[in-house]
């Protein structure tokens, strides 16, 4: 199977489902002025005013439009073009100046032609990508001397979890073999998808970390975080825009991130 056309006609089915969705809520970032970034990913990479940022895999530019929001000097890479013509069409009517471009990760490095302070990369990311080594090598050719990386995703330890409790190991942790998806909804609703069929990879914390470091870039902090942004499990308990497993209950890690830097 070519994960990558699989891939990308179900993400093209996909953008104009969540373009229209209350969990995008693109009405209020465009009305109300809305960040679409979590507190702590603002925290960690910290003041962007006048660098350059590049965000890889950007889906339809909702994250890559709000670093821009927030003071940078955006570029968003996506292999759908039809988030990439979403992105470019949400830029212009919020008069937000911003570069879009249709390409593969794995080819950013030719198809962006430059590179910045920061490349960032956003929550749920990582599975469509079938080779960590390769896409941290990208990320380094990608980054200016002193530039950092900085990644924000959902924990792998959640995914070997059953899904009603999220108590139960049920997924063996270190299978990297490819997944193969047949899901008639995006996870933004009820709305059927054309392109149903998904290929995904798992990817523990140690092949990421291993990744970034084999590429020559240094470990700042690897985060580890106690909550989530959507009902991973039906046990969890919504906290304003997070979800936690109940009060009382151990708590598991089901967000990470990290932040890693290129030599001067």
């Amino acid at each position: 199977m070519d994960y990558l056309q699989v891939n990308r006609a179900n993400w093209n089915a996909r953008v104009p489902i969540h373009v229209g969705s209350d969990f995008y809520d693109v009405r209020g970032f465009k009305v109300d002025g809305r960040i679409a970034l979590t507190p702590f990913e603002r925290e960690e990479v910290g003041d962007v005013t006048g660098r350059s940022l590049v965000h890889l895999q950007c889906h339809f530019g909702l994250d890559t439009l709000s670093w821009a929001r927030l003071g940078a000097e955006v570029t968003g890479l996506d292999f759908s073009d039809a988030a990439i013509t979403q992105a470019r069409a949400l830029s212009d009517e919020c008069g937000i100046p911003a570069r879009f471009v249709t390409a593969d990760v794995y080819d950013a490095v030719e198809a962006l032609g430059e590179r910045y302070d920061i490349v960032y990369t956003g929550l749920g990311a990582l599975v469509w990508l079938p080779d960590l080594t390769r896409w941290a090598r990208t990320v380094a050719a990608l980054l200016k001397p002193g530039g950092f990386l900085y990644l924000a995703e959902f924990h792998p330890f959640g995914d070997i979890l059953d899904d009603e409790s999220g108590t139960t190991v049920t997924y063996d942790y270190f299978d990297r073999s490819p997944h193969v998806w047949e899901e008639p909804h995006t996870y933004t609703g009820s709305e059927i998808l054309e392109h149903q069929t998904s290929v995904q990879f798992q990817h523990g914390i140690g092949e990421v970390v291993s990744a970034v470091a084999a590429a020559g870039l240094r470990m700042e902090f690897l985060h580890e975080h106690d909550h989530t942004l959507f009902a991973r499990y039906a046990t969890l308990v919504a906290d304003g825009k997070e979800y936690r497993l109940p009060e009382g209950a151990p708590r598991i890690p089901l967000m990470y991130s990290l932040r890693a830097t290129a030599a001067k």
